[in-house]
């Protein structure tokens, strides 16, 4: 049975760094990328990062290109997120997701319709 667990979410002050992780457990067949994604109070959820798992290429929102990396550690099987210069804009749950999709390119990682397992979320918030 396939699980993602997020870790890493807690309280910041604007301009501080986080690191989210999210765990995979379980065999997760064909697995072609992995994704990040948010949802703030009242909003929808919305794509933040994606990194294809055949050869690392990353694709980035445009609102946290620049701040945000996407990596992830084979040996450990997780999918980190690394958060910096947060502002308040970025306090949403963030989830992670996995995806079987064979598709090309990278801008199918945003979206969320291609992803077949989702993690429950962490909490982050980002005071002014």
């Amino acid at each position: 049975q396939v699980q993602l667990e997020e870790s890493g979410g807690g309280v910041v002050q604007a301009g501080d760094s986080l690191r989210l992780s999210c765990a995979i457990s379980g065999n997760i067949y064909r697995n072609t990328g992995m994704g990040w994604f948010r949802q703030a109070p009242g909003k929808d959820r919305e794509f933040v990062a994606g990194i294809r798992k055949s050869d690392g290429r990353t694709y980035y929102a445009d609102s946290v290109e620049g701040r945000f990396t996407i990596s992830r550690d084979m040996t450990r099987n997780t999918v980190d997120l690394k958060m910096n210069s947060l502002t308040p804009g970025d306090t949403a749950v963030y989830f992670c997701a996995a995806s079987q999709s064979t598709v090309y390119g990278v801008l199918w990682l945003s979206h969320q319709d291609k992803y077949d397992y989702w993690g429950q979320g962490t909490q982050v918030t980002v005071s002014s």
